[in-house]
């Protein structure tokens, strides 16, 4: 498939989503996903591309808000500036930021730099409370988005008229970032990555280009940060958290940040962790936490990599002989999934849900904490789980490299 077909699909996506899923929550899912997928994309340039583990990324998609939902202010007191051109405010004023910081945050790799990001997002975050002028305090700042002369006719009151200028800005973004990988500059940023020894050898800057690209991803961060002062016509210093930073690591690294693919995945999977597994659980970061340590201990590459591994073996015909095998790792995979979470939701009830009774449902059947069957019984499902699905894997792989050759 040619890449101008792939970006096709990409824009066709993008634009008949809103039309399939029609109910307003599914329009504001979507904006907080086109949202996401910006600001992964921004974070893996330095993650995936570069190789620098930050903990501070939310310092400019956060900043980037704030600048942004000062701007509103402003526009709905009479300044003539377009609402759609609010997120190049936040993306230039992170732009900024970074040309700052970046260059003592990039005088070395590695541990230094995850330290320096960590402690530099720490202290934007102190400093929200400390400066509530500027951020608003515990309250943060609010605005709002149908102000100005509309454009076009559009005032980006409806979420759909919103959710037209996320995707497009989607879009872009993702493209320039992705020509941005393919770019002299990009080039040089995996060189870096790899052996920073070599690209000084050949009379290269090391620094130099982790700086430029450290710019380059607080500039998307940002745009991604006026985007969502658009969409929830608030800001807090939640935004800046080390929180924050934590879930744009863990999402992009579940989707893969070897592949450029990967965190569009990963931003996807973080809107449904955030909103739906939050509303279908209490306990969902401990779900997070469990499906973490699964993908690092079977799949270090993310969904993207299994995507990848499937089509490839797809392309080769061994599909024809894999199909059953799939059949019995989801069956096993489930099994396995359905002793974890009642083992989770009963240590959950447990520690803060025990007022309430020992008895809790789950899916038609009653646990209960205070009996050690119900315990017992869901670490024996697990465990034969957890065999079944091993044995089912290495078959799985078995059958893929032979597949892989035919």
């Amino acid at each position: 498939m040619g890449r101008s077909v792939v970006w096709g699909l990409y824009a066709l996506i993008l634009a008949l989503a809103p039309l399939v899923f029609t109910s307003s929550l599914s329009h504001t899912l979507l904006s907080q996903m086109g949202i996401a997928i910006i600001v992964c994309l921004s974070y893996n340039i330095l993650l995936g591309q570069g190789g620098m583990l930050s903990f501070g990324h939310a310092v400019y998609s956060g900043m980037g808000a704030f600048l942004a939902i000062h701007t509103l202010r402003l526009v709905s007191g009479g300044l003539a500036l377009p609402v759609s051109l609010i997120p190049l405010v936040g993306g230039v004023a992170s732009l900024v930021l970074a040309l700052l910081l970046g260059w003592v945050t990039t005088k070395k790799a590695a541990t230094p730099f995850a330290m320096i990001t960590l402690g530099i997002g720490e202290l934007v975050w102190a400093m929200a409370l400390m400066f509530p002028g500027f951020f608003g305090g515990e309250a943060g700042l609010s605005g709002n988005r149908v102000a100005g002369s509309p454009l076009l006719g559009i005032t980006l009151g409806p979420q759909i008229e919103l959710y037209y200028l996320i995707a497009l800005y989607t879009l872009v973004c993702t493209a320039l970032m992705y020509a941005f990988t393919r770019t002299p500059l990009g080039r040089m940023l995996n060189a870096v990555r790899d052996n920073p020894e070599r690209v000084a050898f050949v009379g290269y800057n090391p620094q130099m280009v982790r700086y430029l690209a450290f710019v380059i991803a607080a500039f998307f961060a940002g745009i991604s940060g006026g985007l969502a002062a658009l969409n929830f016509e608030i800001v807090t210093s939640e935004v800046l958290s080390g929180h924050r930073s934590g879930a744009y690591l863990l999402f992009t690294f579940l989707g893969g940040t070897t592949f450029f693919f990967g965190p569009i995945i990963g931003a996807i999977l973080m809107v449904l962790a955030f909103v739906l597994l939050s509303e279908l659980t209490q306990a969902w970061l401990l779900y997070l936490g469990l499906i973490f340590i699964v993908m690092v201990t079977l799949a270090p590459g993310g969904v993207a990599s299994l995507v990848m591994l499937n089509l490839r073996w797809v392309r080769s015909g061994g599909w024809r002989r894999l199909w059953p095998v799939y059949g019995v790792l989801l069956a096993t995979g489930l099994l396995a999934l359905s002793g974890a979470a009642a083992l989770l939701e009963m240590l959950y009830h447990l520690q803060l849900g025990a007022a309430l009774g020992p008895e809790l449902p789950f899916f038609g059947v009653t646990l209960n904490i205070d009996e050690s069957y119900s315990w017992l019984g869901a670490a024996a499902v697990l465990l034969i789980g957890l065999m079944l699905f091993e044995l089912s894997r290495r078959r799985f792989m078995q059958h893929g490299q032979g597949g892989g050759g035919a």
